[in-house]
């Protein structure tokens, strides 16, 4: 797949293509408008008048990504009301300029596609095929070993890593931490600076990735019947037990969220748990129940990465953020809602 470098010079040259007429063309990448980074400015003029074209570039135009986009860019539009904001990516789909159109938002891609609509322009083409499918499914980057490196690179999206310190980082071998990186390259979601040093480029977009193929049920799910109302004073409880068994902990889903913003309501308490939660709950006198019972669920770590980066709030181990996003995603409890306020008021992607 073409690096992100590349995607952004082929759009901005199918740009040109596309507004032959366009003079005084000229183009600026990685440009900061209030909140909020452009991939790409193209300013020109065209029948007398002066136009800004706002490009957001995504490796992946799949309908997440879009929706992602759509956000950043309407963002971006109230910072500059007389700018016109297109998507770009290698494919747009039938159901993703949709999303676009209805927003009010250009789009143009590497196969053909486009739609420009401003001041006495319009162009439309729609129906092209992805010159550019990708062979290598999303799948083995999201593999348990994988998500080791993603998550790292999540926690400090903003930091840039030598290879051998983001693999002892995520405690994976050399090999297996180039191998994810060179996938991320080649999805455009990462870069390395002139040091050879690697960052993300589009956290956003990995972060969705991610969430499209993770559940926090690919943990093992235990479930106990507590002795008292769950409340933080009982969840100070739950972790001084496992603290005293040595084993490693951190609280997430409504658990997590509610450390975090203590105005939300308990109704439940998940918590991560290395090893056999037995004895941890036989200290803490609970009775075994089914999970649509349980108001304690322990969940085994489908990967020790989980436990990567877990903080402490309130002298409490909780999650990383980008796993307590990632957990919170598909929680039925109203999990997506809780999600989104932790992504808009704590993690700044």
């Amino acid at each position: 797949m073409l690096k992100s470098e590349e995607v952004r010079r082929q759009v901005a040259q199918r740009l040109r293509e596309l507004l032959p007429k366009a003079k005084g063309w000229q183009e600026n990448a990685d440009t900061k408008i209030g909140g909020q980074m452009a991939d790409l400015l193209a300013k020109f003029q065209l029948a007398g008048q002066e136009h800004t074209l706002v490009v957001e570039v995504s490796s992946l135009g799949q309908p997440r990504q879009i929706r992602a986009a759509v956000t950043r860019l309407n963002e971006i539009r109230r910072e500059l009301p007389g700018a016109h904001p297109v998507a770009a990516a290698i494919y747009i789909g039938p159901q993703s300029a949709r999303i676009l159109k209805s927003n009010n938002l250009g789009f143009v891609d590497l196969s053909g596609n486009c739609y420009l609509a401003f001041e006495n322009v319009l162009i439309e083409k729609e129906g092209k095929r992805n010159v550019r499918p990708s062979t290598r499914p999303l799948r083995s980057l999201f593999a348990p070993r994988a998500t080791r490196v993603v998550r790292v690179l999540l926690i400090e999206p903003g930091r840039a890593w030598r290879l051998e310190e983001l693999g002892k980082a995520a405690a994976v071998s050399l090999g297996h931490s180039h191998n994810v990186v060179k996938r991320l390259e080649e999805l455009a979601w990462a870069v390395r600076n002139d040091d050879q040093r690697i960052r993300l480029s589009k956290p956003a977009d990995l972060l969705e990735a991610w969430c499209e193929s993770y559940t926090y049920r690919a943990n093992e799910i235990t479930s106990y019947l507590a002795p008292e109302r769950v409340t933080r004073k009982f969840m100070g409880e739950v972790a001084r037990v496992a603290a005293g068994e040595g084993r490693r902990y951190a609280f997430t889903l409504n658990a997590g969220a509610a450390l975090l913003v203590p105005s939300l309501r308990l109704p439940a308490v998940h918590c991560y748990l290395e090893g056999d939660p037995g004895p941890v709950a036989q200290a803490l006198g609970l009775r075994p129940a089914a999970e649509t019972d349980g108001t304690l669920h322990f969940l085994g770590p489908y990967d020790p990465g989980v436990l990567h980066g877990a903080f402490e709030k309130g002298g409490l181990k909780v999650v990383c953020l980008p796993q307590l996003y990632a957990d919170l995603m598909h929680y039925e409890r109203r999990g997506s809602e809780q999600a989104e306020h932790l992504r808009r008021e704590a993690m700044g992607y």
